[in-house]
């Protein structure tokens, strides 16, 4: 059993399991693809989710806040803010009534002052994403 490891049987190896893992990856971007009808909340998705959407991006909510995991991990989770706030009138309440010097040696969520139009497109978003099948994230309802 002492043979030599050749170029030849590196060569065959790292082909192989070139081969092996992309075919494993396309596999796995298949079932991702068929999966998403059945996970995500499309049926919901109106103009005021979206103009919801816009202002979290346009705000930079994401640059404190996690979405569904994604974002930075300053502030809490918004996943399931809806529920946890109970309700769209928990979010306008929460954002609406931010205190302008923020709570003492902690930096707190700025008052961006929205519009009542803004307020509800903002309660209609993070409704609909809280609507999504998340497979259980966040995982407990503190996010």
């Amino acid at each position: 059993m002492s043979q030599a490891f050749t170029k030849a049987m590196a060569r065959n190896i790292f082909y192989g399991g070139s081969v092996f893992f992309m075919l494993l990856f396309l596999a796995l971007t298949f079932d991702t693809h068929t999966a998403w009808p059945q996970r995500d909340n499309h049926e919901n998705l109106t103009e005021q989710v979206a103009h919801g959407k816009r202002l979290w991006e346009e705000n930079n909510c994401i640059g404190c806040h996690t979405l569904l995991g994604e974002g930075a991990y300053f502030a809490p989770e918004l996943g399931n803010a809806f529920k946890r706030l109970g309700g769209a009138d928990g979010i306008k309440g929460f954002i609406a009534s931010r205190p302008k010097d923020g709570i003492p040696g902690r930096r707190s969520m700025p008052q961006f002052n929205f519009s009542e139009d803004d307020l509800n497109a903002i309660a209609a978003f993070l409704k609909y994403v809280s609507e999504m099948n998340t497979a259980s994230w966040p995982p407990n309802i503190q996010g």
